[in-house]
């Protein structure tokens, strides 16, 4: 009877709880709810459509739902209609994902499956990109690729057996752009290689302890590391060029947001985002303030002209 009882005062305190949780229900109200995710990248993005919006629209209220974990978790929001639009989306991710498909490595044919594949099936308009990509990328100091004259990822075969390269755990197991894969695009291995934890591999080839990483193309510490990128030139690697993402009926219901969102499309290169991204992690400045930042340095993108 005790344990019964206990259980009985949890359930109602965690009903009471999820319920008085600020999130989906009061943020529904609202005519613009924003999905982010629990990542810099994604919270910068928001903060940058939302403060574009207010710019622009003094009637429109706007907010945020953060740390949505998933592409997933985001896509199942929109679905039940707890929001509306979606910071950032990545080509590669939603077609091996939502959409159950296989990867594509041709970026403009990734975007325009992608585009089509959300319009049919989710009545949702998939914009453009930023201008940035968020993949897989092969990283190596400044002085080691200046060294070694390293350009592209098949600039690597010489060095293979006696560079150390880490990368990301997860990876050596991953179907379609996985190890496996990677060797047999390729056509070589390394003779060392050190599977390691994502947020670790950054430091690792700073501080010279690998010669090579595997890690993410717009992190915030490829610049303050003085990191080169690798080209993919084997495109071994997915599309994942990042864009936002709409329902049709908030276009419809508010048409003037299709202009505000479309005067971002190719304004965020991929050197942009590594500095916002620092900025944000690294230097701890709320990605509110480094929007902010942004968009004044730009003008909110005033001249710019829009179909």
């Amino acid at each position: 009877m005790k344990l019964k009882k206990i259980f009985s005062i949890f359930l109602c305190a965690l009903i009471l709880t999820s319920c008085s949780l600020p999130g989906l229900g009061e943020n529904a109200k609202k005519d613009i709810v924003i999905a982010s995710g629990n990542n810099t990248e994604k919270q910068v993005l928001a903060e940058i459509l939302k403060q574009m919006i207010e710019h622009y629209s003094d009637d429109l209220k706007v907010d945020i739902i953060n740390n949505l974990g998933s592409t997933t978790l985001i896509h199942t929001t929109m679905l039940n209609g707890d929001v509306n639009i979606s910071s950032g989306m990545y080509t590669g991710t939603s077609l091996t994902g939502e959409l159950a498909m296989d990867p594509i490595t041709d970026p403009e044919l990734a975007m325009d499956t992608v585009q089509k594949g959300y319009k049919e099936r989710f009545n949702r308009v998939w914009f453009p990109s930023y201008g940035f990509a968020n993949t897989y990328a092969f990283m190596v100091r400044e002085d080691y690729a200046k060294e070694h004259n390293l350009e592209k990822i098949s600039d690597l075969v010489d060095l293979k057996d006696d560079m150390k390269v880490g990368v990301d755990t997860a990876w050596m197991d991953r179907k379609g752009d996985g190890y496996e894969d990677f060797k047999k695009k390729y056509s070589f291995e390394f003779k060392n290689i050190y599977p390691m934890e994502l947020g670790l591999l950054y430091s690792a080839v700073k501080n010279e302890e690998m010669d090579a990483v595997l890690g993410y193309s717009t992190d915030g510490r490829i610049n303050s590391y003085k990191l080169i990128l690798l080209e993919d030139d084997l495109q071994l690697f997915p599309a994942y060029d990042c864009s936002p993402v709409a329902s049709q009926e908030v276009l419809d219901e508010h048409p003037e947001l299709e202009n505000i969102i479309m005067k971002l499309i190719g304004k965020i290169d991929t050197v942009t985002m590594q500095s916002m991204n620092k900025k944000g992690a690294e230097d701890q400045i709320e990605p509110k303030y480094v929007a902010k930042e942004f968009l004044e340095e730009n003008n909110y993108f005033e001249n710019e002209v829009t179909k």
